[in-house]
């Protein structure tokens, strides 16, 4: 469990460069564009949490609360991505990888705690 922990740490770490990227892409081109979306900030947003996640993910692997709050920084970035993609349809790709390893910190921060680790 720890290292799945310091995996998707590490994954979401390297992601947070493309995503930025990307984001900013989105953002100039809305802003180009003039069409009133923010997807490009929801993007920028994301990646900001998914740092954050990763480097709480990787420096308190082997605690509970880390896990639990690596998980509460996924999912939120999840729940906003999610729903302000617009024209920058990866950030739906990005927002569902969000809450996935958010479930996957849930999921071992759960099993962690019953077995007393």
């Amino acid at each position: 469990m720890k290292t799945a922990r310091l995996v998707l740490g590490i994954i979401s770490i390297v992601l947070f460069g493309l995503i930025i990227f990307q984001s900013c892409a989105a953002g100039l081109g809305n802003a180009m564009a003039e069409n009133g979306e923010s997807s490009g900030s929801a993007g920028m947003i994301l990646a900001v949490f998914m740092l954050v996640a990763g480097i709480v993910g990787i420096a308190a692997r082997k605690s509970f609360g880390g896990a639990i709050t690596a998980a509460v920084f996924y999912i939120f970035g999840a729940v906003i991505a999610i729903p302000m993609s617009g024209s920058f349809a990866d950030l739906k790709i990005w927002g569902v990888l969000s809450a996935v390893f958010g479930a996957v910190f849930l999921i071992t921060a759960i099993v962690q705690k019953k077995k007393g680790l």
